[in-house]
Protein backbone atom coordinates (compact mmCIF):
# COMPACT_ATOMS: atom_id res chain seq x y z
CA UNK A 1 0.00 0.00 0.00
CA UNK A 2 3.00 2.64 0.63
CA UNK A 3 4.07 1.49 -2.69
CA UNK A 4 1.15 2.09 -4.32
CA UNK A 5 0.59 5.39 -2.44
CA UNK A 6 3.90 6.61 -3.11
CA UNK A 7 3.58 5.93 -7.13
CA UNK A 8 -0.23 7.96 -6.49
CA UNK A 9 1.81 10.60 -5.17
CA UNK A 10 4.57 10.96 -7.69
CA UNK A 11 1.60 10.73 -10.67
CA UNK A 12 -0.54 14.00 -9.09
CA UNK A 13 3.29 15.72 -8.55
CA UNK A 14 4.13 15.14 -11.78
CA UNK A 15 0.44 16.11 -13.10
CA UNK A 16 0.95 19.41 -11.07
CA UNK A 17 3.91 20.08 -12.87
CA UNK A 18 3.01 19.44 -15.92
CA UNK A 19 -0.37 21.76 -15.89
CA UNK A 20 2.16 24.97 -14.23
CA UNK A 21 4.05 24.66 -17.33
CA UNK A 22 1.70 25.28 -19.29
CA UNK A 23 -0.73 26.98 -17.08
CA UNK A 24 -0.10 31.09 -18.88
CA UNK A 25 -0.79 29.36 -22.43
CA UNK A 26 -3.83 27.12 -21.44
CA UNK A 27 -5.38 29.64 -19.68
CA UNK A 28 -5.36 32.07 -22.41
CA UNK A 29 -7.74 30.30 -24.99
CA UNK A 30 -10.60 32.20 -24.34
CA UNK A 31 -14.13 32.23 -25.88
CA UNK A 32 -14.81 35.88 -26.90
CA UNK A 33 -11.63 35.99 -29.19
CA UNK A 34 -12.81 33.11 -30.87
CA UNK A 35 -16.08 34.75 -31.36
CA UNK A 36 -14.57 38.15 -32.73
CA UNK A 37 -12.27 35.70 -35.16
CA UNK A 38 -15.13 33.69 -36.15
CA UNK A 39 -17.60 36.65 -36.65
CA UNK A 40 -15.45 38.28 -39.20
CA UNK A 41 -14.07 35.08 -40.87
CA UNK A 42 -17.73 33.63 -41.61
CA UNK A 43 -18.78 37.18 -42.47
CA UNK A 44 -20.60 38.22 -45.54
CA UNK A 45 -17.69 40.16 -46.31
CA UNK A 46 -15.50 36.95 -47.27
CA UNK A 47 -18.20 35.43 -49.42
CA UNK A 48 -17.59 31.93 -48.72
CA UNK A 49 -14.20 32.24 -48.24
CA UNK A 50 -14.27 29.72 -51.58
CA UNK A 51 -10.90 28.81 -53.10
CA UNK A 52 -9.21 31.01 -55.68
CA UNK A 53 -11.54 33.76 -55.08
CA UNK A 54 -11.34 37.22 -53.27
CA UNK A 55 -12.71 35.41 -50.01
CA UNK A 56 -10.75 33.11 -49.55
CA UNK A 57 -7.48 35.27 -50.19
CA UNK A 58 -8.46 37.97 -47.68
CA UNK A 59 -8.63 34.72 -44.80
CA UNK A 60 -5.17 33.53 -46.07
CA UNK A 61 -3.53 37.35 -45.14
CA UNK A 62 -5.99 37.26 -42.48
CA UNK A 63 -4.10 34.04 -41.16
CA UNK A 64 -0.57 35.22 -41.74
CA UNK A 65 -1.38 38.47 -40.02
CA UNK A 66 -2.67 36.58 -36.77
CA UNK A 67 0.98 34.41 -37.00
CA UNK A 68 2.88 37.32 -37.65
CA UNK A 69 1.23 39.04 -34.76
CA UNK A 70 2.44 35.82 -32.33
CA UNK A 71 5.34 36.10 -33.68
CA UNK A 72 5.55 32.63 -35.07
CA UNK A 73 8.69 32.27 -37.47
CA UNK A 74 7.67 32.53 -41.51
CA UNK A 75 8.44 28.93 -43.10
CA UNK A 76 9.22 30.19 -46.63
CA UNK A 77 11.52 32.69 -46.84
CA UNK A 78 10.20 35.40 -44.85
CA UNK A 79 6.64 34.66 -45.75
CA UNK A 80 3.95 32.31 -43.92
CA UNK A 81 2.64 31.56 -47.52
CA UNK A 82 3.11 27.94 -49.25
CA UNK A 83 2.16 28.61 -52.77
CA UNK A 84 -0.17 25.49 -54.06
CA UNK A 85 -0.55 25.90 -57.59
CA UNK A 86 -3.77 25.11 -58.97
CA UNK A 87 -5.59 23.70 -62.36
CA UNK A 88 -9.70 24.85 -61.74
CA UNK A 89 -11.61 22.80 -64.77
CA UNK A 90 -14.57 21.82 -65.85
CA UNK A 91 -15.24 18.56 -67.97
CA UNK A 92 -16.98 18.86 -70.97
CA UNK A 93 -19.49 15.43 -69.73
CA UNK A 94 -20.99 15.38 -73.57
CA UNK A 95 -17.76 14.90 -75.60
CA UNK A 96 -15.50 13.09 -72.75
CA UNK A 97 -16.27 9.33 -73.75
CA UNK A 98 -15.06 6.16 -72.97
CA UNK A 99 -14.30 3.44 -75.80
CA UNK A 100 -14.50 0.05 -75.51
CA UNK A 101 -13.17 -2.55 -78.18
CA UNK A 102 -13.51 -6.42 -78.48
CA UNK A 103 -11.85 -7.43 -82.10
CA UNK A 104 -13.14 -5.27 -84.61
CA UNK A 105 -16.22 -3.96 -82.62
CA UNK A 106 -15.95 -1.10 -80.71
CA UNK A 107 -18.58 0.76 -78.36
CA UNK A 108 -18.58 4.41 -77.19
CA UNK A 109 -19.56 5.20 -73.48
CA UNK A 110 -20.38 9.29 -72.04
CA UNK A 111 -21.84 10.39 -69.32
CA UNK A 112 -23.54 8.92 -67.09
CA UNK A 113 -22.51 5.43 -68.10
CA UNK A 114 -18.58 6.81 -68.16
CA UNK A 115 -17.51 9.51 -66.46
CA UNK A 116 -14.33 11.28 -65.67
CA UNK A 117 -12.63 13.49 -63.44
CA UNK A 118 -9.08 14.98 -64.42
CA UNK A 119 -7.66 17.82 -65.12
CA UNK A 120 -5.68 17.59 -68.44
CA UNK A 121 -7.12 16.46 -71.96
CA UNK A 122 -5.22 13.32 -72.64
CA UNK A 123 -6.05 10.18 -74.64
CA UNK A 124 -5.02 6.49 -73.19
CA UNK A 125 -5.55 3.55 -74.84
CA UNK A 126 -4.16 0.22 -73.53
CA UNK A 127 -5.42 -3.41 -72.75
CA UNK A 128 -7.22 -3.88 -69.40
CA UNK A 129 -6.30 -5.84 -66.13
CA UNK A 130 -8.34 -6.28 -63.55
CA UNK A 131 -6.79 -5.55 -60.09
CA UNK A 132 -9.01 -6.33 -57.73
CA UNK A 133 -9.64 -3.31 -54.90
CA UNK A 134 -7.28 -1.64 -56.28
CA UNK A 135 -5.34 -1.98 -52.79
CA UNK A 136 -1.38 -2.51 -51.97
CA UNK A 137 -1.49 -3.11 -47.94
CA UNK A 138 1.55 -4.75 -46.62
CA UNK A 139 0.83 -4.49 -42.86
CA UNK A 140 -2.03 -6.28 -44.08
CA UNK A 141 -0.67 -8.84 -46.06
CA UNK A 142 -2.45 -8.19 -48.91
CA UNK A 143 -2.21 -6.60 -52.31
CA UNK A 144 -4.43 -6.70 -55.65
CA UNK A 145 -0.84 -5.92 -57.79
CA UNK A 146 0.60 -9.05 -56.54
CA UNK A 147 1.43 -11.46 -59.77
CA UNK A 148 0.01 -9.35 -62.18
CA UNK A 149 1.69 -6.51 -64.86
CA UNK A 150 0.04 -3.31 -65.18
CA UNK A 151 2.14 -1.37 -66.98
CA UNK A 152 1.25 0.67 -69.93
CA UNK A 153 -2.45 -0.90 -69.17
CA UNK A 154 -5.80 0.04 -67.86
CA UNK A 155 -6.30 -0.98 -64.51
CA UNK A 156 -10.49 -1.87 -63.60
CA UNK A 157 -11.03 -1.62 -59.80
CA UNK A 158 -13.84 -2.08 -57.41
CA UNK A 159 -14.36 1.02 -54.92
CA UNK A 160 -14.34 0.27 -51.35
CA UNK A 161 -12.01 -2.91 -49.68
CA UNK A 162 -12.67 -6.30 -49.17
CA UNK A 163 -15.08 -7.38 -46.07
CA UNK A 164 -16.32 -4.56 -45.58
CA UNK A 165 -19.05 -5.65 -43.68
CA UNK A 166 -17.18 -8.20 -42.01
CA UNK A 167 -16.68 -6.84 -38.06
CA UNK A 168 -13.94 -9.23 -37.80
CA UNK A 169 -11.75 -8.42 -40.81
CA UNK A 170 -7.91 -7.27 -41.08
CA UNK A 171 -9.58 -4.21 -42.64
CA UNK A 172 -10.30 -2.73 -39.79
CA UNK A 173 -13.97 -4.56 -39.44
CA UNK A 174 -16.83 -2.52 -40.44
CA UNK A 175 -14.35 0.75 -40.24
CA UNK A 176 -12.53 1.93 -42.69
CA UNK A 177 -8.46 1.39 -43.44
CA UNK A 178 -6.70 4.77 -45.22
CA UNK A 179 -6.47 2.43 -48.71
CA UNK A 180 -9.85 2.87 -49.71
CA UNK A 181 -10.05 6.11 -50.81
CA UNK A 182 -10.27 6.88 -54.52
CA UNK A 183 -6.90 9.38 -54.55
CA UNK A 184 -5.05 6.58 -52.25
CA UNK A 185 -5.90 3.89 -55.03
CA UNK A 186 -5.06 6.33 -58.09
CA UNK A 187 -1.70 7.03 -56.62
CA UNK A 188 -1.11 3.30 -56.00
CA UNK A 189 -2.22 2.07 -60.01
CA UNK A 190 0.19 5.37 -60.70
CA UNK A 191 3.06 3.32 -58.85
CA UNK A 192 2.69 -0.02 -60.73
CA UNK A 193 2.62 1.53 -63.97
CA UNK A 194 -0.88 1.78 -65.30
CA UNK A 195 -2.04 4.42 -67.47
CA UNK A 196 -5.08 4.65 -66.37
CA UNK A 197 -8.20 3.68 -64.33
CA UNK A 198 -11.44 2.19 -64.88
CA UNK A 199 -13.31 2.02 -61.41
CA UNK A 200 -17.04 0.93 -60.89
CA UNK A 201 -19.14 0.11 -57.41
CA UNK A 202 -18.68 -3.30 -56.06
CA UNK A 203 -21.31 -5.16 -56.98
CA UNK A 204 -22.17 -6.87 -54.09
CA UNK A 205 -22.71 -4.57 -50.94
CA UNK A 206 -23.11 -0.63 -52.59
CA UNK A 207 -26.03 -0.16 -55.26
CA UNK A 208 -26.51 2.92 -57.80
CA UNK A 209 -23.64 5.11 -59.19
CA UNK A 210 -21.92 6.65 -55.70
CA UNK A 211 -22.19 3.99 -53.39
CA UNK A 212 -22.27 4.28 -49.99
CA UNK A 213 -21.24 7.75 -48.24
CA UNK A 214 -18.15 9.55 -49.44
CA UNK A 215 -16.79 13.22 -49.91
CA UNK A 216 -18.64 14.58 -52.50
CA UNK A 217 -22.04 13.46 -51.82
CA UNK A 218 -25.33 15.38 -51.90
CA UNK A 219 -24.66 18.49 -49.93
CA UNK A 220 -28.03 19.90 -50.12
CA UNK A 221 -29.71 22.37 -52.71
CA UNK A 222 -27.88 25.67 -51.44
CA UNK A 223 -24.01 24.18 -52.62
CA UNK A 224 -23.54 25.63 -56.04
CA UNK A 225 -22.00 23.77 -59.26
CA UNK A 226 -18.42 24.89 -59.12
CA UNK A 227 -15.42 24.20 -61.05
CA UNK A 228 -13.08 21.21 -60.07
CA UNK A 229 -9.37 21.80 -58.40
CA UNK A 230 -6.32 19.80 -58.99
CA UNK A 231 -2.94 19.99 -58.60
CA UNK A 232 -0.20 21.17 -60.90
CA UNK A 233 1.45 18.15 -59.72
CA UNK A 234 2.06 15.82 -56.61
CA UNK A 235 -1.59 14.18 -57.06
CA UNK A 236 -3.01 11.69 -59.42
CA UNK A 237 -1.33 12.31 -63.14
CA UNK A 238 -3.64 9.23 -64.88
CA UNK A 239 -6.91 9.52 -65.36
CA UNK A 240 -9.98 8.02 -63.74
CA UNK A 241 -13.25 6.76 -65.50
CA UNK A 242 -16.33 5.54 -63.23
CA UNK A 243 -18.28 3.53 -65.24
CA UNK A 244 -21.52 1.77 -64.21
CA UNK A 245 -22.45 -1.75 -63.37
CA UNK A 246 -23.69 -2.45 -67.07
CA UNK A 247 -20.51 -0.90 -68.32
CA UNK A 248 -18.03 -3.54 -66.13
CA UNK A 249 -20.47 -6.27 -66.69
CA UNK A 250 -20.00 -6.26 -70.66
CA UNK A 251 -16.00 -6.38 -69.85
CA UNK A 252 -15.81 -8.67 -67.11
CA UNK A 253 -18.37 -11.20 -69.68
CA UNK A 254 -14.86 -11.07 -72.32
CA UNK A 255 -13.20 -13.07 -69.20
CA UNK A 256 -15.85 -15.20 -68.69
CA UNK A 257 -16.60 -13.79 -65.34
CA UNK A 258 -19.12 -11.86 -63.28
CA UNK A 259 -18.50 -9.14 -61.10
CA UNK A 260 -20.41 -10.03 -58.19
CA UNK A 261 -19.03 -13.49 -58.26
CA UNK A 262 -15.31 -12.86 -58.18
CA UNK A 263 -15.49 -10.00 -55.53
CA UNK A 264 -17.33 -12.80 -53.26
CA UNK A 265 -14.48 -14.75 -54.01
CA UNK A 266 -11.82 -11.80 -53.00
CA UNK A 267 -13.87 -11.18 -49.77
CA UNK A 268 -14.01 -14.97 -48.92
CA UNK A 269 -10.50 -14.95 -47.88
CA UNK A 270 -9.40 -12.11 -47.96
CA UNK A 271 -7.38 -12.84 -50.92
CA UNK A 272 -6.51 -10.86 -54.38
CA UNK A 273 -7.83 -12.13 -57.79
CA UNK A 274 -6.54 -10.37 -60.22
CA UNK A 275 -6.63 -10.64 -64.00
CA UNK A 276 -6.31 -9.86 -67.54
CA UNK A 277 -9.27 -9.11 -69.78
CA UNK A 278 -8.41 -10.86 -73.07
CA UNK A 279 -9.09 -9.77 -76.12
CA UNK A 280 -10.74 -5.98 -74.87
CA UNK A 281 -8.76 -2.88 -75.04
CA UNK A 282 -10.00 0.38 -74.05
CA UNK A 283 -9.61 4.10 -74.85
CA UNK A 284 -10.33 7.16 -72.36
CA UNK A 285 -11.02 10.30 -73.62
CA UNK A 286 -11.53 13.33 -70.84
CA UNK A 287 -12.47 16.40 -72.80
CA UNK A 288 -12.13 19.48 -70.26
CA UNK A 289 -14.51 22.55 -71.47
CA UNK A 290 -12.89 25.18 -68.88
CA UNK A 291 -9.38 25.40 -67.89
CA UNK A 292 -7.64 27.50 -66.16
CA UNK A 293 -3.93 27.51 -63.99
CA UNK A 294 -3.36 29.64 -60.72
CA UNK A 295 -1.77 29.78 -57.06
CA UNK A 296 -3.29 29.44 -53.84
CA UNK A 297 -1.37 29.44 -50.51
CA UNK A 298 -1.07 27.46 -47.34
CA UNK A 299 -0.55 29.34 -44.49
CA UNK A 300 2.29 28.51 -41.67
CA UNK A 301 3.90 29.47 -38.75
CA UNK A 302 6.66 27.84 -36.90
CA UNK A 303 7.40 28.00 -32.88
CA UNK A 304 10.51 26.35 -32.41
CA UNK A 305 11.18 23.74 -29.63
CA UNK A 306 13.88 24.25 -26.86
CA UNK A 307 15.88 21.12 -27.04
CA UNK A 308 18.94 22.02 -29.36
CA UNK A 309 18.48 18.24 -30.52
CA UNK A 310 14.75 17.39 -30.52
CA UNK A 311 13.45 20.99 -31.86
CA UNK A 312 14.42 19.20 -35.44
CA UNK A 313 11.45 17.25 -35.08
CA UNK A 314 7.82 18.69 -35.63
CA UNK A 315 4.20 18.00 -34.21
CA UNK A 316 1.30 20.01 -36.48
CA UNK A 317 -1.62 21.56 -35.61
CA UNK A 318 -3.40 22.51 -38.78
CA UNK A 319 -6.96 23.29 -41.00
CA UNK A 320 -8.05 24.18 -43.85
CA UNK A 321 -9.50 28.09 -44.33
CA UNK A 322 -11.47 27.46 -47.51
CA UNK A 323 -15.36 26.26 -48.06
CA UNK A 324 -18.11 26.51 -50.90
CA UNK A 325 -18.54 30.27 -51.41
CA UNK A 326 -22.28 31.45 -52.88
CA UNK A 327 -24.57 29.20 -53.83
CA UNK A 328 -27.79 30.16 -55.62
CA UNK A 329 -29.64 30.75 -52.02
CA UNK A 330 -26.66 32.71 -50.79
CA UNK A 331 -23.39 32.80 -49.33
CA UNK A 332 -22.45 29.66 -47.71
CA UNK A 333 -20.74 31.15 -44.81
CA UNK A 334 -18.93 27.83 -43.19
CA UNK A 335 -18.69 28.90 -39.29
CA UNK A 336 -18.14 25.62 -38.26
CA UNK A 337 -16.65 24.44 -41.68
CA UNK A 338 -13.93 25.04 -41.10
CA UNK A 339 -14.05 28.71 -39.83
CA UNK A 340 -13.80 26.82 -36.30
CA UNK A 341 -10.36 24.96 -37.28
CA UNK A 342 -9.55 27.92 -39.14
CA UNK A 343 -9.74 30.39 -35.77
CA UNK A 344 -8.72 27.25 -32.98
CA UNK A 345 -5.36 26.67 -35.28
CA UNK A 346 -4.74 30.77 -34.76
CA UNK A 347 -5.72 30.68 -30.74
CA UNK A 348 -3.43 27.97 -30.30
CA UNK A 349 -0.59 29.52 -32.16
CA UNK A 350 -1.25 32.42 -30.17
CA UNK A 351 -1.45 30.43 -26.58
CA UNK A 352 1.60 28.39 -27.31
CA UNK A 353 3.48 31.71 -28.31
CA UNK A 354 2.58 33.41 -25.27
CA UNK A 355 3.32 30.63 -22.47
CA UNK A 356 6.92 30.95 -21.47
CA UNK A 357 7.74 27.30 -21.31
CA UNK A 358 8.24 26.17 -24.80
CA UNK A 359 8.10 22.39 -25.23
CA UNK A 360 11.06 20.51 -26.80
CA UNK A 361 10.04 19.78 -30.29
CA UNK A 362 8.99 22.19 -32.79
CA UNK A 363 5.12 23.21 -33.46
CA UNK A 364 3.83 23.85 -36.84
CA UNK A 365 1.01 25.69 -36.82
CA UNK A 366 -0.70 25.27 -40.63
CA UNK A 367 -3.87 26.06 -42.53
CA UNK A 368 -4.27 24.71 -46.09
CA UNK A 369 -5.64 25.58 -48.91
CA UNK A 370 -8.46 24.04 -51.36
CA UNK A 371 -9.62 21.15 -48.51
CA UNK A 372 -13.09 21.11 -49.96
CA UNK A 373 -11.63 20.55 -53.64
CA UNK A 374 -9.82 17.38 -52.85
CA UNK A 375 -7.84 18.22 -49.42
CA UNK A 376 -5.60 19.58 -51.85
CA UNK A 377 -3.59 22.07 -50.18
CA UNK A 378 -2.43 18.92 -47.55
CA UNK A 379 -1.75 16.89 -50.35
CA UNK A 380 0.35 19.08 -52.13
CA UNK A 381 2.55 19.91 -48.42
CA UNK A 382 2.84 16.16 -47.74
CA UNK A 383 4.72 16.19 -51.72
CA UNK A 384 6.66 19.22 -50.88
CA UNK A 385 6.85 19.47 -46.64
CA UNK A 386 8.58 22.72 -45.22
CA UNK A 387 10.03 20.25 -42.38
CA UNK A 388 10.80 16.75 -42.70
CA UNK A 389 7.61 14.34 -43.03
CA UNK A 390 10.13 11.97 -41.53
CA UNK A 391 10.32 13.86 -38.50
CA UNK A 392 7.26 14.85 -38.17
CA UNK A 393 5.83 13.23 -35.19
CA UNK A 394 2.11 13.77 -34.96
CA UNK A 395 -0.68 15.99 -36.45
CA UNK A 396 -3.82 17.27 -34.54
CA UNK A 397 -6.40 18.19 -37.62
CA UNK A 398 -9.45 20.88 -36.81
CA UNK A 399 -12.22 20.65 -39.03
CA UNK A 400 -15.54 21.49 -38.05
CA UNK A 401 -15.12 21.47 -34.10
CA UNK A 402 -17.50 24.63 -33.19
CA UNK A 403 -20.81 22.78 -33.02
CA UNK A 404 -22.89 19.98 -31.13
CA UNK A 405 -23.65 16.77 -33.53
CA UNK A 406 -27.33 16.47 -34.77
CA UNK A 407 -29.26 14.41 -36.80
CA UNK A 408 -28.47 15.24 -40.48
CA UNK A 409 -30.08 13.46 -43.19
CA UNK A 410 -27.35 13.09 -45.59
CA UNK A 411 -25.65 11.27 -42.67
CA UNK A 412 -26.77 7.96 -41.07
CA UNK A 413 -24.91 7.46 -37.52
CA UNK A 414 -26.01 6.49 -34.22
CA UNK A 415 -26.14 10.09 -32.55
CA UNK A 416 -25.60 10.47 -28.57
CA UNK A 417 -28.90 12.08 -26.60
CA UNK A 418 -26.55 14.91 -25.34
CA UNK A 419 -23.30 16.07 -27.77
CA UNK A 420 -23.39 19.20 -25.58
CA UNK A 421 -19.92 18.51 -24.30
CA UNK A 422 -18.26 15.94 -26.89
CA UNK A 423 -15.67 15.07 -29.68
CA UNK A 424 -15.14 13.02 -32.05
CA UNK A 425 -11.18 11.34 -32.75
CA UNK A 426 -11.05 9.70 -36.09
CA UNK A 427 -8.06 7.62 -37.22
CA UNK A 428 -6.42 7.03 -33.38
CA UNK A 429 -6.81 3.09 -34.33
CA UNK A 430 -3.83 3.56 -36.06
CA UNK A 431 -2.10 5.60 -33.06
CA UNK A 432 -2.96 3.71 -29.49
CA UNK A 433 -0.26 5.90 -28.24
CA UNK A 434 -1.73 9.12 -29.43
CA UNK A 435 -5.41 8.30 -28.19
CA UNK A 436 -3.69 7.47 -24.65
CA UNK A 437 -2.38 11.07 -24.57
CA UNK A 438 -4.96 12.57 -25.47
CA UNK A 439 -6.96 10.91 -22.84
CA UNK A 440 -4.66 11.29 -20.68
CA UNK A 441 -4.32 15.21 -20.78
CA UNK A 442 -8.57 14.99 -21.22
CA UNK A 443 -8.12 14.51 -17.40
CA UNK A 444 -7.79 18.24 -17.54
CA UNK A 445 -10.98 19.17 -19.51
CA UNK A 446 -13.12 16.55 -18.94
CA UNK A 447 -14.58 16.50 -22.80
CA UNK A 448 -17.00 13.13 -24.17
CA UNK A 449 -14.71 11.35 -26.62
CA UNK A 450 -15.82 9.39 -29.35
CA UNK A 451 -14.28 6.99 -31.34
CA UNK A 452 -17.48 5.80 -33.22
CA UNK A 453 -16.13 7.21 -36.78
CA UNK A 454 -13.30 4.64 -36.67
CA UNK A 455 -16.14 1.55 -36.89
CA UNK A 456 -17.82 3.39 -39.54
CA UNK A 457 -17.34 2.50 -43.42
CA UNK A 458 -20.67 4.28 -44.69
CA UNK A 459 -19.85 7.69 -44.71
CA UNK A 460 -16.11 7.33 -45.08
CA UNK A 461 -14.86 9.97 -42.29
CA UNK A 462 -11.83 8.93 -42.66
CA UNK A 463 -10.72 10.67 -46.03
CA UNK A 464 -12.38 13.35 -45.98
CA UNK A 465 -10.08 16.07 -43.89
CA UNK A 466 -6.65 16.96 -44.42
CA UNK A 467 -5.01 14.90 -41.96
CA UNK A 468 -5.52 12.18 -44.65
CA UNK A 469 -2.47 12.84 -46.66
CA UNK A 470 -0.20 13.04 -43.20
CA UNK A 471 -1.84 9.17 -42.88
CA UNK A 472 -0.63 7.81 -45.67
CA UNK A 473 3.17 9.10 -45.10
CA UNK A 474 2.41 6.58 -41.89
CA UNK A 475 2.53 9.54 -39.40
CA UNK A 476 0.00 9.40 -36.87
CA UNK A 477 -2.70 11.84 -37.36
CA UNK A 478 -6.30 12.22 -36.23
CA UNK A 479 -8.85 14.48 -37.28
CA UNK A 480 -10.78 16.36 -33.75
CA UNK A 481 -14.25 17.09 -35.27
CA UNK A 482 -17.44 17.85 -33.22
CA UNK A 483 -19.73 15.79 -35.93
CA UNK A 484 -22.48 17.02 -38.31
CA UNK A 485 -25.57 19.00 -38.62
CA UNK A 486 -28.65 19.99 -40.56
CA UNK A 487 -26.05 22.94 -41.05
CA UNK A 488 -23.12 21.48 -43.06
CA UNK A 489 -22.39 22.89 -46.37
CA UNK A 490 -25.91 24.61 -45.94
CA UNK A 491 -26.39 29.02 -45.92
CA UNK A 492 -27.25 28.07 -42.27
CA UNK A 493 -23.70 27.35 -41.06
CA UNK A 494 -23.67 30.81 -39.05
CA UNK A 495 -21.25 32.45 -36.29
CA UNK A 496 -24.34 32.71 -34.23
CA UNK A 497 -24.91 28.60 -34.17
CA UNK A 498 -21.26 27.92 -32.84
CA UNK A 499 -20.76 26.18 -28.98
CA UNK A 500 -17.73 28.22 -27.93
CA UNK A 501 -17.18 27.30 -24.52
CA UNK A 502 -17.08 23.48 -26.01
CA UNK A 503 -14.46 24.88 -28.37
CA UNK A 504 -12.61 26.46 -25.54
CA UNK A 505 -12.30 22.91 -24.08
CA UNK A 506 -11.44 21.17 -27.63
CA UNK A 507 -8.53 23.97 -27.79
CA UNK A 508 -7.15 23.11 -24.60
CA UNK A 509 -7.21 19.56 -24.86
CA UNK A 510 -5.20 20.20 -28.46
CA UNK A 511 -3.01 22.60 -26.27
CA UNK A 512 -1.99 20.31 -23.49
CA UNK A 513 -2.02 16.99 -25.86
CA UNK A 514 0.09 19.13 -28.83
CA UNK A 515 2.50 20.26 -25.57
CA UNK A 516 3.08 16.41 -24.64
CA UNK A 517 3.64 15.04 -28.01
CA UNK A 518 6.32 17.95 -28.40
CA UNK A 519 7.66 17.45 -24.83
CA UNK A 520 7.66 13.58 -24.11
CA UNK A 521 10.52 11.87 -24.66
CA UNK A 522 8.38 9.21 -26.69
CA UNK A 523 6.53 9.73 -29.50
CA UNK A 524 3.20 7.92 -30.61
CA UNK A 525 4.08 5.44 -32.79
CA UNK A 526 1.51 4.23 -35.67
CA UNK A 527 0.11 0.36 -35.57
CA UNK A 528 1.66 -1.03 -38.96
CA UNK A 529 3.80 0.72 -41.86
CA UNK A 530 2.84 1.53 -45.13
CA UNK A 531 4.87 1.06 -48.20
CA UNK A 532 7.59 4.32 -48.35
CA UNK A 533 5.42 6.95 -50.24
CA UNK A 534 6.37 9.54 -53.14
Amino acid sequence: MRILGVLLLASVLGAQQTKSRIAEGFDSIQAARLKADLTFLSSDALEGRRSLERGSEVAIQWIASQFAKAGLKPMVGDSYLQPVPLIEYTVDRAATALVVRKGAQSETFHAPDAIANFSNEVTVAGAIVFAGYGITAPELGYDDYAGIDVKGKIVLILNHEPQENDESSVFNGKGNTRYTNATSKALNAQRHGAIGILSMIDPNNHQGAGGRGGRGGAQGQTRPRIPSEALVEGGPAIPTFTITAEVAAGIFAAAGKKAGEVQSAIDAKPAPMSFAIPGVTVELHPVLSERRRANSYNVAGLIEGSDPTLKAETVIFSGHFDHDGIGPLGILHGADDNGSGTVGVVELARAFALNPVKPKRSLLFIVFAAEERGLLGAYHYAAHPLRPLTTTRAEINFDMIGRNEAADPRVQTEISPDTSNELGLIGTHYSPDYRAVVERSNEMVGLKLNYKWDRDASNQVLFRSDQYPFLLHDIPAVWWFTGFHPDYHQISDTVEKINFEKMVKILKLAYASGFEFADSPSVPKLVGKALARP
